[in-house]
């Protein structure tokens, strides 16, 4: 599962992370959080998830935070001509139509990964309207013993970043019913396509 990725580049991560920090500041953005020692290796809810918009801010805030990160993202954007390009971006292409045991895999991969590794799970699935959360995120952190990190991207204030860490406690429901509360507050771009 894990390859190179532009993160693994060091003279183009550095050049970057530079040209992120400074598109976001030209942008009125402001990033907060930072990943703890802990969290090195991690699972990041990217919610929400409203647009196509949403994977260039979070690069952006990936390279501003100095993270190593790999998403998921639906097979069908990794097809000739952007494949190679996406996952160089840190992408992971999932099949959502077919059964597969992504949990297992990613979970595994974090627990062999040799470094820092944070991958990006966005739970609600798609970035249409859904009412439902997916609870893949959950049980990679869960299955992998890594903290779940509440990262986001809130359009309206126009911030970005890390916000607390969470570890499953086994109870899913409880549990993500605490997730959800802290999304709550949080718009993303087409904000009446998400729902905390």
């Amino acid at each position: 599962m894990l390859h190179r990725t532009i993160f693994d580049t060091p003279i183009v991560n550095t050049l970057l992370r530079g040209l992120s920090l400074a598109l976001l500041r030209l942008g009125g953005w402001k990033v907060e959080g930072r990943l703890p020692p802990e969290a090195a290796k991690s699972v990041l809810i990217a919610a929400p998830h409203t647009s196509n918009w949403d994977l260039p801010y979070t690069l952006m805030l990936a390279f501003a935070l100095r993270l190593r990160v790999y998403w998921v993202g639906k097979h069908s954007i990794f097809h000739f001509p952007f494949g190679a390009l996406m996952r160089w971006l840190g992408g992971i292409p999932v099949n959502r139509s077919q059964a597969n045991n992504l949990v297992a895999s990613s979970a595994q991969a974090m627990r062999e990964a040799s470094g820092p590794m944070q991958l990006i799970v966005p739970p609600e699935g798609t970035r249409g309207k859904t009412r439902h959360w997916k609870t893949g995120f959950y049980f990679i952190a869960q299955e992998a013993g890594v903290p779940i990190v509440l990262a986001f991207v809130d359009y309206e204030r126009k911030v970005g970043g890390l916000g607390p860490l969470f570890m499953p406690t086994g109870d899913v429901q409880a549990d993500m019913e605490r997730i959800k509360a802290f999304y709550a507050p949080i718009r993303g771009k087409n904000p009446d396509q998400f729902q905390a």
